[in-house]
């Protein structure tokens, strides 16, 4: 059985754990069950026999597995044909297509995020942005597989996009270039003395990918700088998560010791703790001050990380909201072409925080201004809370102090138009520069800038 790729599948989605799965108590289950299970096959028996058009079997049992899975939660489902082979492309390595995460939402297709250097994002597509035809095809209340399917092809050719961005009074239509997707999980550039990290997915190796970049910078800083650097930013917008042990190693990379995140699910004694072990033998950041930048889109894995440092007062997490997915899923192989995802346990931060719901506060709120339809889409931004049937946080969060994030910031009155006369294209990045610029050198950094 084919179990390395439904864990790699996995990656781009959610943290994920393997866990055991208790079986013992099958055969109790069925004796007291047996009756709502002879009401089910009754059911299907019904729709065999008296249906207008002749049913497939196998379409019937999917319907049932896909009902029962997705009455708990909306991260738990069943994965079989083009769904799992999706998930399977995408973290496999190079694929040819326009490079977006995309999820259904209300029947229509949203763009999650386009990945950086992608034919998507140099089309100018954005996150936030609905899908509504392909090649003039109304896409609304479809198989979002089948939309998928449609945008991947050969390298060089051409798709149609009809989008509807909020913001906008009319949807309009962009050509995109398809072109060969190899996914980079990090990225980094030096940036006015400050080494700049983007964290795009955490998949293999993420921890030792951003030790060789911090490395690097502090090398550039020497040459080109003629010092150390003044900082660095770890950039986690737009992050959608992935393998829980590589959010555990990120964040071990910035910390001596004490608490990452916790894991804790049905039965206290499966709970785990996930501690600092200095695998990188100590903060290999050490006296650098270090801003962590998150958005609507940053979850799952990604708010792990920003929970670890923000507790452990490391860095300074600056952006907006993040998305609030605090729970973790196992992958479940039933045979060498399906698959169940099933949510197994919620994750705290070290303050016993969990993200559920209302995601990781930053910090320091910055709004991206540089972007003229920001705003717009963050007031219909998807976060976990809007989600049907997500997990309810044991904390009871209030929805008022959910909807914080969609209201004007009155520290902010500069406009796209201005800020692009002053060759400023991405704010919260430029926001976090003159942050660590301003405070290089003080030690209390973290707790200092806190507010």
């Amino acid at each position: 059985m084919k179990i390395a790729p439904f864990l790699r599948a996995a990656l781009l989605v959610s943290a994920v754990a393997v866990v055991p799965v208790a079986t013992s108590g099958l055969a109790a289950v069925d004796s007291r069950t047996s009756h709502e299970f002879d009401k089910l096959f009754t059911i299907y028996q019904i729709v065999k026999d008296n249906y207008v058009d002749q049913v497939d079997d196998d379409k019937l049992l999917k319907g049932a597995i896909d009902g029962m899975l997705a009455s708990l939660d909306p991260h738990s489902n069943y994965l079989d044909g083009q769904s799992l082979q999706r998930l399977e492309t995408m973290i496999d390595g190079k694929y040819t297509g326009l490079g977006l995460s995309v999820v259904e939402d209300d029947g229509a297709v949203k763009i999650v995020s386009p990945f950086k250097g992608s034919p998507a994002e140099k089309a100018g597509l954005k996150a936030g942005d609905y899908i509504t035809h392909l090649d003039g095809v109304l896409y609304y209340e479809r198989d979002l597989d089948e939309a998928v399917s449609k945008m991947r092809g050969e390298a060089g050719t051409s798709i149609r996009l009809t989008i509807f961005r909020p913001g906008r009074d009319e949807p309009f239509d962009v050509t995109v270039t398809r072109g060969v997707i190899e996914l980079e999980p990090v990225t980094w550039e030096y940036k006015d003395n400050v080494g700049v990290i983007s964290v795009n997915e955490f998949s293999r190796d993420v921890g030792n990918d951003v030790n060789t970049a911090i490395a690097d910078l502090k090398k550039q800083a020497a040459v080109k700088g003629g010092g150390k650097l003044a900082g660095l930013v770890l950039d986690l917008r737009s992050n959608p998560g992935g393998s829980l042990d590589e959010a555990v190693a990120l964040s071990d990379l910035f910390l001596e010791k004490g608490d990452i995140v916790s894991q804790r699910g049905r039965n206290p004694s499966e709970n785990q703790f996930y501690r600092a072990e200095s695998v990188f033998r100590g903060d290999a950041a050490k006296d650098l001050p270090v801003v962590v930048l998150v958005d609507a889109g940053s979850a799952s894995a990604s708010e792990i990380v920003a929970g670890a440092l923000q507790d452990q007062r490391r860095a300074v997490v600056m952006g907006e909201r993040t998305f609030g997915k605090g729970s973790v899923q196992s992958f479940l192989p039933l045979d060498s072409k399906s698959a169940i995802k099933l949510t197994t346990a919620r994750y705290f931060t070290p303050a016993g925080h969990s993200v559920q719901e209302g995601g990781i506060t930053p910090d320091i709120k910055v709004p991206q201004l540089s972007d003229p339809d920001a705003r717009a889409r963050a007031e219909r931004a998807v976060r976990e809370s809007d989600l049907r049937g997500h997990l309810i946080n044991e904390a009871a969060i209030k929805d008022k102090d959910l909807e914080t994030d969609k209201q004007d910031d009155p520290r902010f009155k500069v406009t796209a138009a201005e800020l692009e006369k002053q060759g400023i294209k991405d704010f919260q990045l430029h926001y976090a520069i003159s942050t660590l610029q301003r405070t290089s050198g003080k030690p209390a950094f973290a707790a200092a800038t806190k507010n």
